[in-house]
C-alpha cells in the first residue's frame, strides 16, 4: 500500500473512532437524564433506546471494517510508523475488539437493557429496603457476567478479567497483597483511635437549609477551578460524574437536611472526577483516549480533592468563616479547630459514601471479598444480604438494620460494575502517593490551600496526570509522577500522621 493510501486509511480509521465516540456521548447524555429526573414511566422504553444505541457502538467496535483497520495497523511495520497517540489508539481498539468480538451482539444488547432497567429497579428497592424485588435483576446480571467471563477468558482468578476493565494490569494477587498491607496497619490505628477521647460533634446534629448547602457547594466548586461553562451540578439519589466530552462534564450530589457534610464532600469528590475530565488534552478529543486512564487513577483525584484538600486544616482555615456566614447563627460559637476535628472523626459506620478516610478502605475490602466470592462460585446472590451483614460485623463491628443501609446501598451492581469497587481504595493509595510527590515539588502546597489559591494545585495535576487521558497506563503514570510503582505505605503514613494529630495519640 502506498504512503498516500495508508494516510487515507488512517484518516478513515480516526473518523470511524470519532463516530463511535459521538454515539457514546449520546448514550451518556441519556443515562444522565435517566438518573437525574426522567419520568419513571419512560424508563423501560428509554432503556431500550440505550440498548439499541449501545449495541450499534458494540457492532461498530467488532465490525469487519474495524477488523480491517486493526489487521492493517497492527502489522509491525505499520504500527511502528504511527505517532505515540495513534499507536495507543490502535492498541486500545485492539484490546476492546478482541474482548468484544467474543460476545454475541444480541446478548450484549439484552444485557444493556437489563442493567438499564435494573438501575431504576435498584432506586425503588433501596428506597423501600426491598431486597427481594431487586434480587432477580442481580441474579440475571451476575449470571450474564459469568457467561461473559467464560467467553472473554481469564488467567488465574475469574475476577481478574473484571478488575482489568477498571484497572488495567490489576489482579487478585496484587490486590490481596496491597489490601493486606493496608489492613495490617489500619486496624491497629483504628483501635487506638477508638480508645482515645472523641471530638465534639453534636453541633453537626441540626437542620441545615438545603438551598444554602447548594450555595456553598457551588462556591467551593468554583474555588476548585471546576469550569461551569463546561459542566453543571444536579441532584440524584447516588452522586456521580458523567463526562460527555471535556467541554461537558456533569456532576451530581445529594443534599441531606440534617447533614452539612454529606453533600459538601460528595460535591468536592465528584468535582475531583470532573477536573480530570475537563482538563484532558484537546488533542485527544474524539479519540478513544479522551477519558481517565483507569477508575483507580480517577478515584485518586476525587479522593485527593475530597480528603487531602477538602478535609485539611488549611482548607478550613480559609473557608470556615464563609461556612459560618452561610449558616449564620448555627455554628458561630464553634471554632475552626473543633470543626476540623469533627469532620475528621473516625468511627465505624454502615454507609460507604459517608465513611471516614480510615474505615472507608474497610468498606471497599468487604465489597471486594463479596465480589470475589460471587465469581469464584463460593457465594450466591441470594446469600449476599447475610454475607454482607456478617462482613460488616467482622470488619467494622456494625450491623445494618435493613437492606437499604446494607446490601442495597450502592448503585454499582445494578449496572454490572463488578471489579469497580477496589478502584476506590486504590484511589486512596494513588492519591497519597501523588500527594507525597506534590508536597516535595510544591513546598508552598499548604500555603496555597490556606490562601484559597487552588489553581496551582489543579495546574500541577493537569500537567502530571489530567492532560494524558488514557494515553498512558495507570502504572506508567504512577511511575512517571512518583518514581515508583503503587506503594500502600504512603497511604498508611498519611493516615497515621493526620489522625495521630487529630486524636492526640
Amino acid at each position: 500500500m502506498s504512503g498516500q493510501d495508508a494516510a487515507a486509511k488512517l484518516q478513515a480509521f480516526k473518523a470511524y473512532i470519532r463516530k463511535m465516540k459521538q454515539y457514546e456521548e449520546a448514550i451518556a447524555l441519556i443515562y444522565w437524564d435517566m438518573r437525574t429526573g426522567a419520568p419513571k414511566k419512560g424508563i423501560e422504553t428509554r432503556s431500550e433506546v440505550v440498548g439499541e444505541l449501545s449495541t450499534e457502538v458494540f457492532r461498530m467496535s467488532t465490525s469487519e471494517e474495524m477488523g480491517g483497520y486493526l489487521d492493517f495497523f497492527m502489522q509491525e511495520e505499520e504500527l511502528a510508523k504511527l505517532d505515540d497517540i495513534t499507536r495507543k489508539m490502535v492498541l486500545e481498539c485492539k484490546k476492546e475488539y478482541d474482548r468484544s468480538k467474543k460476545i454475541p451482539a444480541e446478548k450484549y444488547q439484552a444485557y444493556v437493557v437489563l442493567t438499564s432497567q435494573a438501575e431504576s429497579a435498584w432506586e425503588d428497592a433501596k428506597h423501600q429496603s426491598d431486597w427481594a424485588s431487586f434480587q432477580p435483576y442481580l441474579e440475571k446480571i451476575v449470571a450474564t457476567t459469568q457467561e461473559f467471563i467464560e467467553l472473554w477468558g481469564y488467567e488465574g482468578h475469574k475476577y481478574n478479567t473484571l478488575l482489568d476493565m477498571y484497572e488495567p494490569g490489576m489482579t487478585v494477587e496484587k490486590l490481596d497483597e496491597v489490601f493486606g498491607a493496608l489492613r495490617e496497619k489500619a486496624v491497629p490505628l483504628l483501635q487506638r483511635i477508638q480508645a482515645a477521647p472523641q471530638p465534639k460533634r453534636e453541633f453537626l446534629d441540626q437542620q441545615f437549609d438545603i438551598a444554602k448547602q447548594k450555595q456553598f457547594s457551588l462556591s467551593i466548586l468554583k474555588q476548585m477551578q471546576y469550569d461551569f461553562e463546561a459542566g453543571r451540578l444536579d441532584e440524584t439519589v447516588h452522586p456521580f460524574a458523567t463526562a460527555l466530552n471535556p467541554g461537558d462534564v456533569r456532576i451530581t450530589t445529594r443534599y441531606l437536611p440534617n447533614d452539612i457534610t454529606s453533600a459538601l464532600f460528595g460535591t468536592i469528590h465528584e468535582g475531583g472526577h470532573a477536573l480530570y475530565e475537563q482538563n484532558i488534552s484537546k488533542d485527544l478529543v474524539g479519540t478513544n483516549l479522551c477519558t481517565g486512564t483507569s477508575m483507580g487513577i480517577h478515584e485518586s483525584q476525587s479522593r485527593f480533592w475530597e480528603n487531602v484538600i477538602g478535609r485539611s486544616k488549611a482548607f478550613w482555615e480559609r473557608y470556615y468563616g464563609e461556612l459560618q456566614s452561610t449558616f449564620s447563627g448555627q455554628i458561630d460559637d464553634i471554632d475552626v479547630d473543633t470543626f476540623y476535628k469533627a469532620i475528621n472523626h473516625i468511627e465505624p459506620s454502615l454507609i460507604r459514601i459517608e465513611a471516614d478516610e480510615l474505615t472507608y478502605n474497610l468498606h471497599i475490602m468487604i465489597r471486594y471479598e463479596l465480589e470475589k466470592g460471587l465469581f469464584a462460585g463460593t457465594l450466591s446472590v441470594a446469600d449476599l444480604p447475610q454475607a454482607w451483614n456478617a462482613k460488616y460485623e467482622e470488619y467494622l463491628g456494625v450491623t445494618p438494620g435493613n437492606a437499604g443501609e446494607g446490601v442495597l446501598q450502592d448503585v454499582h451492581w445494578s449496572g454490572g460494575a463488578f471489579g469497580y469497587f477496589p478502584s476506590y481504595a486504590l484511589g486512596n493509595m494513588y492519591a497519597a502517593q501523588f500527594t507525597h510527590t506534590l508536597r516535595k515539588e510544591m513546598p508552598d502546597f499548604e500555603a496555597y490551600i490556606a490562601q484559597g489559591n487552588l489553581a496551582p494545585i489543579k495546574d500541577w495535576l493537569t500537567d502530571k496526570i489530567y492532560q494524558y487521558g488514557k494515553s498512558q497506563t495507570p502504572n506508567e503514570i504512577v511511575q512517571r509522577v512518583t518514581g515508583e510503582e503503587l506503594n500502600p505505605d504512603y497511604l498508611v503514613a498519611y493516615l497515621e500522621e493526620k489522625y495521630k494529630a487529630v486524636y492526640g495519640i
